[in-house]
């Protein structure tokens, strides 16, 4: 017998999960079954402590890391965490 579970969250947050469930093929209904089944069977929450960087930020990223090899003249070099921490101006 289904019952129906109602939560309130973002509607971008149902967006998003929606749409990845569709990129897998199933439904974000079979998502979540099996998220709260899970949860109950194991007593445990898992959540990823890896975020995924925006596709925009890599971008940015590289953009940089290409720029500080063609001009490495551009930018300072670090020989350790206490130079840096006193170029930043920050206590040890």
């Amino acid at each position: 017998m289904n019952t129906t579970l109602t939560v309130k969250l973002p509607k971008k947050v149902r967006d998003d999960a929606k749409k990845a469930a569709e990129e897998l093929g199933i439904p974000l209904t079979t998502v979540v079954s099996g998220m709260l089944r899970q949860f109950s069977r194991d007593k445990e929450i898992h959540f990823s402590v890896y975020p995924t960087p925006k596709p925009e930020k890599v971008k940015e990223w590289e953009r940089i890391s290409d720029d500080m090899d063609r001009h490495p003249e551009k930018y300072k070099v670090y020989h350790d965490v206490e130079e840096l921490i006193e170029a930043l101006g920050l206590e040890k």
